[in-house]
């Protein structure tokens, strides 16, 4: 067995000069390595950015320089963010991979906070520092109060020194700092939380800015425990103060706690005990064992409160290994049942094919919808010779339940075996890239909408978690290789989808099965059954607003903004009368907001399951940039692209593949107040579609007849 390369990689050296990082690392391996490389990831996207890098001239030492302009960095957070740092290699056992390997970047050079530079123009400020695992990577934020900890001792009289360093970063509102202090903050689940405050000195040091950076400071930790009530934990904070410049009210800024990061020192954990007027004392100055936040505990040190301590740490030091033990068993149990799940498929795949079975599947299993739907449908009534079950996440079982659709729960044994012994497969999303097809499965792809934004191969760049522009494209041919037929639903379609996917099997120009409906069942009994079973009012028109989801409506991890530009109100107050208007919104967005004051005008319908009964509903659509408007536009109604930030928006509109503004099948408005005239235009005896439309529907819907489905199932299944 080849042992893997053993490899370091640390920061030797750091400057920010001329708008350029300058880096000097060391790069050492077991093995012989090549083709070394720098790699700069988001931290947040996980998109990856690479970078040459050049030996140096160091004879013994293997040492690599890499200059990187800082606009670079910034570009690749979208002007904020946080950046981590890799190198790259190839090992001569690695010569045929693909990819290269990687290697985060430690730090040993100290401190790299001192070496931030500001953005004037951008009010942005690029931040090296070393993580608390000791890697090094690069901020790029606002405003921050930089404080770390390098020295600690405690001697054994209980006198603490602390020496570091501590700086404010300041944005637009800034103010001039007085005082700096080192703050020891009380953990405690009391209401009251007891602060001791320490000023701290102005200090100067030659690798700094022009300011006084360093402090040190000394505590008596014996007298503050004689004279206050103990036992106490404290962590540790600087604060900034300073006066508002306008008010003149004070103004304190505080940082994070203070960490001990470097686990090799062995002062990051030190203690003492001595006797005080109390009795004995104990003082603890140590790091959180995962955070490393710095903490200070003083308690007493009588026989019973030792015995008591020396109890209860057995006892979490217990709880603690046999948690660490049961962690690790369950990951090892996790990657032995993924490979056994693996080589069980490809041994199921080898029985003997279950002919005239299918397996559908939409939307990885969460949905009972769209063109896996339109196909089982058509299939239960004219093909009662097949064998239909659906592939269904299993928290996501209850619309099967209730519709008594048969079901398989996704990656269960049982599903495995289905899936293997499958003579198809018809999905409308990709699938996961380590499920294999067997040679005996026909797998339909149906796909879930006519291209507007780019595809896969035809993506510029991509901003997605987890991955990379290159890895996604390779990642997306290689599932659209698995295909043997996949669905289009017009000539234009066609182009790109075999461009984008790589696509050079069966391609079926039948347009979509999902609008058959819209085509079939359109007619008034059946809008008014839709209406009697949606609540919706008899006698009222119906308009269905559906904007698009946009990546930038959040503000923080789990919370999602609910800013709707289209004035519900003014809609009320003008059509409210003759109009009720239902809401398709992206989930993330429709669950913070309320309905509540538009009562019987506005209503709610994201969760809907099937987004053709809405359509079919509508008597108008007011949509943005969403495609909805490729299956709306079917039912030959009037839309109203409603786009008051086409002027921010348009960068992302050149990612399209058609002129948006030009070809849109309706007005494009920017208020609420145009968005009211278009209706009320609408409603004239004389009104037509723009005469923009007639060309749009014959490029886009001109196959869409109602006869779609049995199209697919004919080449596919007969």
């Amino acid at each position: 067995m080849v042992k893997a390369a053993a490899i370091t990689c640390n920061l030797i050296d750091l400057k920010i000069k001329d708008w350029h990082l300058h880096l000097v690392f060391s790069f050492e391996s077991s093995l012989p390595a090549e083709e070394i490389g720098l790699l700069a990831v988001n931290r947040k996207s996980k998109e990856e950015l690479s970078f040459s890098c050049e030996k140096t001239d160091e004879p013994e030492a293997r040492l690599y320089k890499a200059v990187i302009h800082l606009d670079e960095l910034s570009n690749h957070v979208r002007d904020t963010g946080c950046v981590d740092f890799y190198a790259t290699y190839r090992t001569m056992e690695d010569m045929d991979e693909a990819e290269l390997l990687k290697k985060r970047m430690k730090t040993e050079f100290q401190p790299i906070e001192l070496s931030w530079q500001k953005d004037e123009q951008k009010g942005i400020f690029f931040l090296p520092y070393t993580t608390k695992k000791g890697n090094f990577s690069l901020k790029i934020l606002a405003k921050k109060a930089v404080a770390e900890v390098n020295h600690v001792e405690l001697t054994p009289e209980a006198q603490l020194t602390l020496k570091g360093f501590a700086f404010l970063l300041q944005g637009e509102e800034s103010f001039p700092v007085k005082q700096r202090r080192l703050v020891l903050n009380e953990i405690t689940d009391a209401e009251e939380k007891r602060l001791f405050q320490f000023p701290l000195e102005k200090s100067f040091r030659e690798d700094a800015h022009d300011e006084a950076v360093s402090f040190e400071v000394q505590i008596d930790l014996k007298k503050l425990y004689e004279e206050n009530i103990m036992p106490a934990m404290f962590q540790f904070h600087i604060e900034f103060c300073g006066e508002d410049p306008e008010t003149g009210e004070e103004v304190v800024k505080r940082s994070k706690a203070l960490m001990l990061k470097n686990k090799a020192n062995p002062k990051t954990n030190q203690f003492t005990v001595l006797e005080t007027e109390k009795g004995p004392a104990r003082f603890h100055v140590y790091p959180q064992k995962k955070k490393r936040n710095m903490r200070l505990r003083m308690n007493d040190y009588t026989f019973k409160t030792r015995a008591v301590y020396f109890v209860v740490g057995k006892k979490n030091r217990a709880v603690s290994f046999f948690r660490r033990r049961k962690n690790k068993l369950k990951k090892k149990i996790d990657r032995g049942v993924k490979k056994a799940y693996y080589f069980t498929f490809g041994l199921a795949a080898k029985l003997p094919v279950k002919k005239k079975t299918v397996i559908f599947e939409s939307f990885a299993g969460k949905q009972y919808s769209c063109n896996p739907r339109a196909i089982y449908e058509y299939m239960k009534e004219n093909n009662p010779e097949y064998s239909l079950y659906w592939s269904v996440n299993p928290e996501y079982t209850d619309i099967f339940e209730e519709k008594g659709i048969p079901y398989i729960k996704r990656f269960t044994l049982k599903w495995l075996f289905a899936m293997a012994r499958a003579e198809y497969w018809v999905v409308n999303s990709r699938m996961p890239l380590w499920i294999p097809k067997p040679e005996h499965t026909t797998y339909l792809q149906t796909w879930h909408g006519t291209p507007l934004k780019r595809l896969a191969v035809d993506m510029d760049e991509v901003h997605m978690p987890g991955t990379n522009t290159e890895k996604y494209k390779k990642n997306f041919t290689m599932e659209a290789s698995k295909w043997d037929y996949l669905i289009s639903p017009n000539a234009y379609s066609t182009e790109i989808f075999a461009r984008a996917f790589q696509f050079n099997k069966t391609m079926i120009e039948s347009g979509y099965p999902r609008n058959d409906f819209l085509h079939t069942d359109n007619n008034p009994e059946t809008v008014r059954a839709l209406k009697e079973k949606m609540q919706l009012p008899a006698g009222k028109k119906v308009i269905i607003y559906a904007p698009t989801w946009r990546d930038d409506q959040f503000y923080k991890k789990g919370k999602y903004k609910f800013d709707l530009d289209l004035d519900l109100a003014k809609m009320r107050e003008e059509i409210g009368d003759e109009y009720v208007i239902i809401l398709r919104m992206h989930y993330l967005v429709a669950e913070n907001f309320d309905l509540g004051p538009y009562q019987g005008f506005a209503y709610d319908f994201s969760s809907y399951e099937d987004i053709r009964e809405l359509y079919m509903v509508s008597d108008l659509l007011i949509t943005d940039y969403s495609s909805v408007f490729f299956d709306f536009a079917n039912l030959k109604r009037p839309m109203i692209f409603f786009v008051p930030d086409i002027e921010t928006y348009r960068d992302k509109l050149r990612g399209f593949y058609f002129d948006f503004e030009k070809e849109a099948p309706g007005p494009l408005v920017k208020t609420t107040d145009a968005v009211i005239g278009k209706i009320r235009e609408t409603e004239a005896p004389d009104y037509r579609l723009p005469d923009i439309f007639e060309p749009f529907y014959e490029k886009f819907c001109y196959l869409e007849t109602g006869h779609s489905s049995e199209k697919v199932v004919k080449t596919v299944f007969e």
